[in-house]
This record gives C-alpha cells, sequence and structure tokens, in this order.
C-alpha cells in the first residue's frame, strides 16, 4: 500500500553533481526517519546519510562534505545532493524511510533503487 520511488541516477564524469529523489506514496499515516543507501558489486549495502523528522543528519564519513541530505515534508520526499562526486561512489542508491500507515502497520520501506555511475 506504500511505495518509495528514487530518480535522478545516471551517468556523471568525476567531480560532477547529481540530485537524487525519493518520493513515498500510499496510505500514510506518518513517515519517521528516512535514509539513502549504497550498494557497490561486491560489497553490502551500506548506510550513505539519514535525516530524522526533525532534521537531523548524519552522514558516513566518506562523504561528508560532498553529499547533503533533505526532506520535504509536504511533498513526502527526501533528496540527496551529490557534489564532487568520485568513480568510487559508484553505486545502486536505495532510499529507505520508516513509515506508519494508516491501516497501523509501522514497518521500513525501501525503494527499488537507482543506479549512479562515475567515470573517471
Amino acid at each position: 500500500q506504500v511505495q518509495l520511488v528514487e530518480s535522478g541516477g545516471g551517468l556523471v564524469q568525476a567531480g560532477g553533481s547529481l540530485r537524487l529523489s525519493c518520493a513515498a506514496s500510499g496510505s500514510i499515516s506518518s513517515i519517521n526517519a528516512m535514509g539513502w543507501y549504497r550498494q557497490a558489486p561486491g560489497k553490502q549495502r551500506d548506510l550513505v546519510a539519514s535525516i530524522t523528522s526533525g532534521g537531523s543528519t548524519n552522514y558516513v564519513d566518506s562523504v561528508k562534505g560532498r553529499f547533503t541530505i533533505s526532506r520535504d515534508n509536504a511533498k513526502n520526499t527526501v533528496y540527496l545532493q551529490m557534489n564532487s562526486l568520485k568513480p568510487e561512489d559508484t553505486a545502486v542508491y536505495y532510499c529507505n524511510a520508516g513509515i506508519t500507515t494508516k491501516e497501523h502497520y509501522t514497518i521500513p520501506y525501501w525503494g527499488k533503487g537507482t543506479l549512479v555511475t562515475v567515470s573517471s
């Protein structure tokens, strides 16, 4: 009854920028924390950035100073602005959110991912 849809991925040269978006829709009562994860071939899925319902943010050290996470509660959307991209940022990026539905289910939801490729 709830879905998260990511957009904004693509191919970019090293040093370039991309902005990822993730919009939640469906029978939503409330959205708690939201986050972006990424998974490169041969590696586990790791947290990149997170943001609480109150706006507090957290970043993995490797992206701090380059990436910015934000949210628009009126649009049920979370963003990831990625600047100064490096080839090692290449991965599938996944959106995650803790959502309480109008049917009273409270579980984490995942998007299907968007591919970011950074060329050298």
